[in-house]
């Protein structure tokens, strides 16, 4: 039997937990790099292997970083339910215990939360224990998003809820002190997928692609291409489902918002990278594992640009640049404001274009600049770090951790943000898997 290529290559889950310390640094790590880089994504344990990427379990990499030194490494599975095989589905309905907690992790409030769109988020130590499941308290009803926002300026966690069965979308809000003191169900979604979100200083963006529940999909994730469900994008005033405006846009499915922001004309624009349906196509297929499909993935996602005119009802929306990319970061200072620099990792295309890389846009100039990895090796999501006393919005760092096949080796990678020049690498004592998304979680929190 042909192995998944979800199972091998950069892919390749590990088969233990270990912890390091005293971690060898090639340069000069900035000092104020203190506190830890923690990183998901799906590592099934050995011997299983799940019908789709997505279903594999979940598991937690840390590098804890402090006075220019790189002081451990550790990896932990987080323990649900759904580790030992417990399933999503009971006589009594969906365990959102049941979670691979493989898609993200982050904190809020003091807690640090692994986390997995269709269920409760799972809450860990600092040293990436497992404490169990969390509801907030018993306030949170449905599963929560993976993606959830933290404004820059009050503190709130902004997230939702996301079901193929009615309600739909709940809507959420959490304080800084991690108690939730909002929360509507949103009328007009409907079951299309919903993986991330965007919120703007007054807003709150949904947006609905061409992809959604599929009863008929066997893989364990539920959902598909369907040409007759309408490509839409919702935007609600924060705190008024009521007033929630739904905009049609073309056919296609975005997966990840880079980011959203009202301008001087009080439009709405919405960035991200997008895939058609063939794009879709290529991806469900790698992720499910579907015969002919090589070891690595290749992308045809284009970054995309809306730009929503509530008072002319309008959307004009383009594709703003034709690499294929994945996983937009931000300056999260500027979540929900007009930002100038993105970045994102760039993927081969379907045609072989490209390679692997982290990519910086300038949004002012509409240029790019590419930082290539290397032969056979993958950068992960570049999670941006300021600098001590920044001046600039890309005045800090770029942490990514680059996994290398032909050495079997990985290193986290310490970028300047502002020329994409390597500052410091950190050899870390396995190679680790490839994952999805992380957070730099400083020591202040």
């Amino acid at each position: 039997m042909t192995a998944k290529p979800y199972l091998i290559g950069h892919y390749e889950p590990v088969a233990d937990e270990i912890t390091a310390s005293g971690l060898t640094v090639e340069g000069a790590l900035p000092p104020e790099l203190n506190g830890r880089l923690v990183r998901n994504g799906h590592n099934p344990k050995p011997g299983v292997t799940p019908a789709h990427w997505f279903k594999g379990s979940g598991m937690v990499h840390g590098i804890r970083l402090r006075d220019g030194r790189a002081e451990w490494y550790r990896n932990r599975w987080v323990r649900t339910p759904a580790l030992d095989g417990a399933p999503y589905m009971t006589e009594r309905g969906p365990d959102l215990t049941a979670s691979t907690a493989g898609t993200h992790v982050i904190e809020h409030a003091g807690r640090l939360l692994a986390l997995c769109e269709a269920n409760f988020p799972f809450e860990l130590t600092r040293d990436l224990d497992t404490v169990g499941a969390y509801d907030f308290r018993g306030k949170l009803r449905s599963a929560m998003t993976a993606h959830p926002k933290a404004d820059p300026v009050t503190g709130d966690l902004h997230f939702f809820g996301s079901s193929p069965f009615p309600p739909y979308l709940i809507y959420y809000v959490a304080d800084a002190g991690g108690e939730i003191t909002h929360s509507a169900e949103i009328p007009g979604a409907t079951a299309s997928l919903k993986h991330d979100f965007a919120i703007t200083a007054r807003h709150v963006v949904f947006v609905e692609g061409t992809v959604t529940f599929a009863p008929g999909e066997h893989s364990g994730i539920p959902y598909g291409w369907d040409d007759e469900q309408p490509a839409r994008i919702g935007v609600m005033p924060r705190g008024r489902a009521d007033l929630i405006r739904w905009f049609p846009v073309e056919p296609g499915n975005m997966l990840h918002a880079a980011n959203a922001y009202e301008d001087a004309r009080g439009r709405i624009v919405v960035e991200g990278p997008t895939v058609d349906r063939e794009g879709f196509r290529l991806s469900w297929n790698w992720w499910v594992g579907a015969p002919g499909r090589g070891s690595e993935p290749v992308s045809r996602s284009r970054t995309r640009r809306w730009v929503i005119d509530p008072a002319a009802g309008t959307v004009d929306e383009r594709t703003v640049d034709d690499l294929a990319v994945e996983f937009p970061t931000v300056n999260d200072a500027f979540l929900g404001a007009e930002h100038r620099y993105q970045y994102a990792v760039s993927f081969p295309d379907e045609n072989g274009f490209g390679g692997y890389g982290v990519v910086k846009y300038d949004r002012a100039t509409g240029g790019r600049r590419v930082r290539e990895v290397g032969d056979a090796r993958l950068p992960s999501e570049a999670v941006f770090v300021p600098a001590a006393g920044s001046a600039g919005e890309d005045d800090g760092y770029l942490l990514t951790v680059v996994s290398d096949l032909k050495q079997d080796a990985s290193r986290l990678l310490v970028l300047n943000a502002a020329d994409l020049g390597r500052v410091a690498a950190v050899h870390l004592p396995r190679r680790v898997t490839a994952g999805i998304h992380g957070s730099w979680i400083p020591d202040e929190t």
